[in-house]
Order: C-alpha cells, then structure tokens, then sequence
C-alpha cells in the first residue's frame, strides 16, 4: 500500500534512510537523520510517500525543491530509499509512479534524480522508470575518505 507518511511513520523511514547514511554511498550525507527531523519534513510543502505493508514502512520516497527562486518552482529533486528486502518487488516503481502523479498534480514538470556514481541499480532504476541520463559530475560528493560522481537523471512529468 502506498500512501502519504504522517510524522508517525519518522521511526520507520529513519531506520531505511539512516541504514544508507551508515553503511553505503547511496546518500553522500554523512549526518543520521533524527525522528524529529523527519517528522518535522513530512507536510505538504515537501510531499512524502510510503510503502506500507504488515504495518511495516518497507520505503519511502518524497520531492522537494530543486533550487530556489521562482524560474526552478516547476522542477522537483526525489529521495527514494527501500528496505533490502523491499527491493525488486515493484515497491520503488510504484512509490516512483504516485509521487509522479502527485508532483503533475502540483503543477511540476520535471522531476530530477541524482544518483551516486557508485549505484549503478540506483541508475537502471531509474532508467527503468523513464529517467534520462542528463550528467555525470566527478567528485563532487565525499564520503568514506573517498571522491564521489553524482548522476543527474531527469523525467518530465
């Protein structure tokens, strides 16, 4: 089931994206995120998804501004993170799908990925999903003691 997160579902989402921030390059962020944070996040000003089942939060996914200023209003930038699990279930294209309808609905056009160069599945994921390669940019994310490539993939909605 996928439906909007409500600041209840912070424990569940922390533990998805807290797992990546520790142990991979999936996110160049270094920074665990808090319970209060997230819940803090989730609103309509910055739209969050998740994937319930059996009462457990099995991903998320959510959009937010690409940059400030109102010429880059219509462009939105996504987090999508899945439970191990979770992945090769369908559950991150169908969280990819409603938060696609859900930014076409709020008047966006595109939606954009950046992608750490170290995720090729993160890539053909999102290839998958009717994302376009736009860019790869060496080394401008660190992490682990080590230069990081960001993929910049976009998919008009």
């Amino acid at each position: 089931m996928i439906r909007p997160a409500t600041p209840l579902d912070a424990p569940g989402i922390a533990a998805i994206w807290n797992l990546a921030i520790r142990e991979t390059t999936v996110t160049f962020n270094p920074v665990e995120k808090t319970h209060a944070e997230i819940a803090a996040m989730i609103g309509p000003a910055e739209p969050c998804l998740v994937s319930e089942q059996a009462g457990q939060i099995m991903g998320f996914a959510r959009y937010f501004p690409f940059r400030t200023g109102l010429g880059y209003a219509h462009t939105v930038e996504h987090t999508i993170l899945l439970r191990a699990d979770a992945q090769g279930q369908g559950i991150g294209r169908a969280l990819i799908d409603h938060l696609a309808a859900h930014a076409t609905a709020a008047g966006k056009h595109s939606m954009l990925a950046v992608i750490s160069g170290e995720n090729p599945a993160g890539i053909a994921f999102h290839a998958a999903c009717g994302f376009t390669m736009l860019a790869r940019m060496p080394q401008v994310g660190f992490k682990f003691g080590r230069w990081l490539d960001a993929v910049f993939m976009q998919r008009f909605l």
